[in-house]
């Protein structure tokens, strides 16, 4: 018996994403990067920069009989892109659209309705949250977007 689909969640996250077609080319992390992120764009599963936690879980009994348990949880994640060059507005813009892609492969429609499941890992996920970040280095503009990835399971 699992006691979270955490794991399992976050396993359905990398395998959509590095399956959409949307973010070819995008660098796909599972948790933090491990050095300096040369890519353009990449995308962490289960790690922000702006935060030290990489899932928030609570679980409850969700009848009488103590038989399931009813999760909810918060999957952080972060996507960064960056060319060198210094147009804000063309950083801002391509972050948004990795994020639109995020968020579209994990929404149900008439092709994929149980795409809300991860796969049937969860009863239900959205991109629940999120922050637009904007800076200016000497290597050029950067933006980013971390968001939450909120699940719903029955375990």
């Amino acid at each position: 018996m699992a006691t979270s689909r955490v794991p399992a969640s976050i396993e359905a996250l990398l395998a959509i994403w590095r399956a959409a077609p949307g973010l070819a080319g995008v660098q796909i992390l599972d948790g933090p990067p491990t050095g300096d992120q040369a890519n353009a764009d990449y995308l962490t599963v289960g790690w922000s920069p702006t935060s030290e936690l990489a899932v928030e879980f609570a679980q409850e009994f969700n009848a009488a009989g103590a038989r399931t348990r009813d999760e909810e949880f918060s999957i952080l994640c972060f996507l960064d892109t960056w060319t060198g060059d210094t147009d804000v507005a063309a950083r801002r813009a391509r972050a948004f659209e990795l994020l639109a892609v995020c968020e579209e492969t994990i929404r149900a429609s008439n092709s994929n309705p149980t795409a809300p499941t991860l796969n049937g890992a969860v009863l239900w996920a959205e991109i629940a949250s999120g922050s637009l970040m904007q800076t200016n280095t000497d290597q050029g503009v950067r933006a980013a977007i971390p968001f939450v990835v909120a699940c719903r399971a029955r375990i």
